[in-house]
């Protein structure tokens, strides 16, 4: 399970996110980017010796400011069973081109066999 798609699933619900300084933020994940940045709605936000609190009604969080996240066991629930519904049915895709087409085949193009037979050395 890969962080990020843990975020896209916990899209609308609520989080706790702490931060490096040790802030805390409450609040309702709207969306997240590829590098962690989040957008929160309907956020608390608590100081770091928690005598202070603040309603904000949404808040932006760069990604690595970020020291954790706590999401609902239910987010997590969902994530699982996507990716066991994704596992089944082979189909097409995976790792790599096939065909020689991608890094690790032969060098200088492809050798499937040149026309009119072998080509060594001569005889």
């Amino acid at each position: 399970m890969l962080p990020l798609s843990l975020l896209k699933t916990a899209q609308n619900h609520p989080m706790l996110v702490e931060l490096k300084n040790g802030e805390t933020y409450n609040g309702h994940l709207v969306s997240c980017d590829n590098w962690m940045n989040i957008n929160l709605r309907e956020v608390i936000c608590t100081s770091r010796d928690g005598d202070k609190f603040w309603r904000l009604p949404e808040c932006y969080i760069r990604g690595n400011t970020i020291r954790f996240l706590r999401i609902p066991d239910e987010v997590i629930d969902m994530v699982k069973e996507d990716l066991q519904s994704g596992q089944g049915g082979g189909g097409r895709g995976g790792r790599g081109r096939g065909n020689f087409r991608g890094r690790g085949g032969p060098r200088g193009g492809h050798h499937r066999g040149a026309p009119g037979g072998h080509r060594g050395r001569g005889m």
